[in-house]
């Protein structure tokens, strides 16, 4: 019996998609090691024909594999055969060749993820903020790229005002990267909306990160007050400003009447109260998910003509990725 995915079947090599008959020793495939994505080395493929396979139904895709191939589930790995109503590792193929930065924690890190939270935009494939003062974008583009190393720049544009009821001249800073899309979601709980975005709680590793936190978030939805002694947030997400409450030591009462501005008060001498835990959160992003198995289908072959199936030896890694969910032969 065979062990993998038929000759047509696309896998997913580090150049991209090609039919499992199509991958020679040396090829790079791409596979999993937890939720993240990692490259392993085809150091053998074998050809084995046989009459039966199966195609199993997820919710992304239909693939055709040997019924004896091994997918992971959180249980464990089960043969394709056995899959129905499982849930299987899986990662979206078409992010597999992205360029995947490396975002470095500390001050400008905290900055840009308070500042994102407070003022920016997070799209499918590019984070963005749109604001009138020069100043603020400016540091937002500088703590960008610094904690990222994605070039960032400012643009002028023109923004309308409904109080005014005219176009603003104001800054915009945009870079595309759906990886860093991604790791915002993920810091805020999946939802970027300002009103639906969870605190984050990755800004907690130190308290320079923090710090930088708390003055990009400042910076967009705050101001200082005129005696000096500390600043002003202004938010309706209430939920966001009592977590956020809770780590400064600070007290906080939200507006009565859902959907209405509430403020915190932040003093500048927030460190002495004690009430900052360091907190580790992983920094990059999951690139993995769960995905369930609908169906799983018996196939016969037709005529005389039977299935070729494709195995291979794998080094460091013995995994790969069958158009995106992770599998293996059996041992």
């Amino acid at each position: 019996m065979g062990y993998g995915p038929t000759s047509k079947m696309l896998v997913n090599l580090v150049d991209g998609c090609v039919p499992a008959r199509g991958v020679a020793t040396g090829s790079a495939m791409w596979t999993l090691d937890g939720d993240r994505t990692v490259q392993t080395t085809v150091v053998g493929v074998t050809a084995v024909k046989a009459r039966a396979a199966v195609e199993v139904v997820t919710d992304h895709m239909t693939f055709t594999v040997s019924p004896d191939l091994l997918l992971f589930t959180p249980a464990g790995w089960v043969h394709a055969a056995d899959a129905v109503g499982t849930t299987v590792a899986w990662t979206h193929a078409r992010k597999l060749c992205r360029e995947r930065p490396t975002i470095r924690p500390g001050y400008e890190f905290g900055y840009f993820v308070g500042a994102t939270c407070a003022d920016g935009t997070v799209y499918k494939n590019y984070v963005s903020l749109i604001v009138n003062d020069e100043g603020f974008a400016s540091r937002y583009a500088a703590a960008l790229t610094a904690s990222t190393g994605l070039l960032a720049r400012l643009e002028a544009v023109t923004r309308p005002s409904g109080y005014l009821k005219r176009d603003l001249p104001g800054f915009r800073v945009r870079v595309v990267s759906s990886y860093l899309s991604d790791a915002m979601r993920h810091y805020v709980g999946g939802d970027a909306h300002h009103m639906r975005q969870g605190f984050p709680r990755v800004v907690l590793r130190d308290a320079v990160t923090f710090q930088g936190f708390l003055d990009g978030y400042i910076d967009g939805d705050g101001c200082d007050l005129k005696h000096g002694w500390g600043r002003i947030i202004t938010s309706a997400n209430a939920p966001f400003l009592t977590e956020l409450a809770q780590v400064i030591g600070a007290r906080f009462t939200p507006s009565r009447k859902r959907g209405l501005v509430s403020q915190l008060y932040v003093s500048n001498r927030w460190e002495s109260r004690g009430t900052f835990i360091p907190e580790h959160h992983p920094i990059e992003p999951p690139e993995s998910s769960w995905v369930q198995v609908q169906e799983v289908r018996p196939r016969p072959a037709l005529g005389t003509k039977p299935f070729t199936f494709y195995s291979y030896r794998l080094a460091p890694y013995p995994t790969f990725l069958v158009n995106g969910h992770l599998a293996r032969e059996a041992w």
